[in-house]
């Protein structure tokens, strides 16, 4: 399987298998967390089947988004962190600076997200507990753990998390018979930034800038591999939609015409217990399980993905000759771990800060236009790697829309953040 060509050009058959294993699915689950999921239900709950096209559009955009960084990665052959230091010492003072801020309240945020599903499933534990349980667990695994076992376990929640929530929009499909109508594509009075947040938000997070450092545990290099690489973010982004499509028509099937709303993630556990009252109380433990595996998915997607960014962004400032293999060996890998793992436990029983939550969503608002402006930069470059890996106008077609996309959702959330 490992196998390549004397000339360093992979075999077909080996690439093909490559590319039906590769990270992209690692990306695009690691970027759907429990808010995309109330978004998602509370879109189904609101208007119907009416932002079918929205899902699309934004899967689109986000394949647009992570093919950008492959190409990035295997014919340039440097990370984002090397691509940003090109661009000035601006670029990687934001994301370290961002890192910091954003992984100490990312850390309470996730584990409690996680532990919200599981303590409604096995309730004798308090929440904290959970919290702190999820934390330890993702700290284990990606402390010890090599990436093939992170990537196994991955896959397995993954598989959960697809099989739960898909199947339990299987069962509700009878109750969409009146509905269907809903499913035209148009933009309901008022519905213009929701529209925009469901586009923006479902599968995009900072670990998609990660996919590169994936891409070389997978022993993709070169541009041989771009064509593969591209097959694999498009799997990942079909099953995202798909994923997505899914949570839209339990929104529908159950709460659309009912007044009925979700609050928050605490909203995913009511809602469950609809399932389970108007099918069976085994469904509601199966949407309680795929709200776990997005949960936990994300927690140990950025515990490895975002800290192979922090030791390199490390490596970079510092001018080290550490090779891409050794990052996860580093101290800077193993500090973000620990950063990600340990001090955030304390928000569980302090409460969030409400100048850090503030600070948090400010940069966190702002790291989605980032990452889609540089990468448009960079791929645009002249200083890239021959003309025929920069990009063609539909590509630029692609990141233009998403650097508009995202510098309005980001205006918005900072309106929201000062009003």
């Amino acid at each position: 399987m490992n196998q390549v060509l004397k000339d360093g050009k992979p075999s077909r058959q080996t690439s093909q298998k490559r590319a039906l294993i590769g990270p992209g699915l690692i990306v695009a689950a690691t970027g759907v967390g429990a808010g995309d999921l109330v978004a998602a239900l509370v879109a189904g709950a609101k208007y119907g089947l009416v932002f079918l096209w929205a899902i699309l559009i934004g899967a689109l955009l986000k394949f647009t988004l992570n093919e950008g960084i492959g190409r990035w990665h295997l014919t340039s052959g440097k990370t984002i962190l090397e691509g940003w230091q090109s661009l000035g010492k601006w670029a990687t003072g934001y994301f370290g600076v961002y890192s910091v801020i954003w992984g100490f309240v990312y850390g309470a945020a996730a584990t409690s997200s996680c532990a919200l599903a599981m303590s409604a499933l096995f309730p004798a534990i308090p929440l904290w507990g959970w919290a702190v349980i999820h934390g330890l667990v993702g700290f284990s695994l990606i402390w010890w753990g090599r990436f093939k076992t992170f990537e196994n376990v991955m896959n397995i929640l993954i598989a959960l998390m697809f099989i739960t929530v898909v199947g339990s929009a299987v069962l509700v499909l009878p109750d969409l018979n009146g509905l269907w109508h809903t499913a035209v594509p148009k933009l309901p009075d008022g519905s213009l930034f929701y529209a925009l947040g469901l586009i923006g938000g479902v599968g995009g997070s900072i670990t998609m800038a990660s996919y590169g450092y994936w891409l070389q545990e997978h022993k993709w290099k070169g541009s041989d591999f771009v064509k593969w690489m591209r097959v694999d973010s498009a799997i990942a982004y079909i099953v995202t939609a798909l994923f997505t499509i899914s949570l839209l028509i339990l929104g529908a099937a159950l709460l659309y015409g009912t007044n009925a709303s979700i609050n928050g993630e605490q909203g995913l556990v009511s809602f469950s217990s609809m399932l389970g009252n108007e099918l069976n109380p085994f469904v509601r433990w199966l949407f309680l399980l795929g709200f776990w595996s997005a949960s936990f998915t994300s927690v140990l997607g950025v515990w490895n993905g975002v800290s192979y960014l922090f030791a390199d962004f490390v490596r970079t400032v510092r001018k080290s000759k550490i090779p891409n293999e050794k990052l996860s060996q580093t101290k800077a890998y193993k500090f973000y771990v620990l950063w990600l793992t340990f001090p955030p436990m304390l928000l569980h029983f302090i409460g969030k800060p409400v100048g850090l939550i503030i600070v948090y969503g400010a940069l966190g608002s702002l790291f989605m236009p980032f990452l889609a402006i540089t990468l448009m930069w960079l791929l645009n470059s002249k200083k890239y790697e021959g003309p025929k890996n920069r990009n063609h106008w539909l590509a630029n077609t692609g990141l233009a829309l998403c650097v508009v996309l995202f510098i309005i959702l980001a205006v918005n959330e900072l309106i929201g953040l000062i009003m």
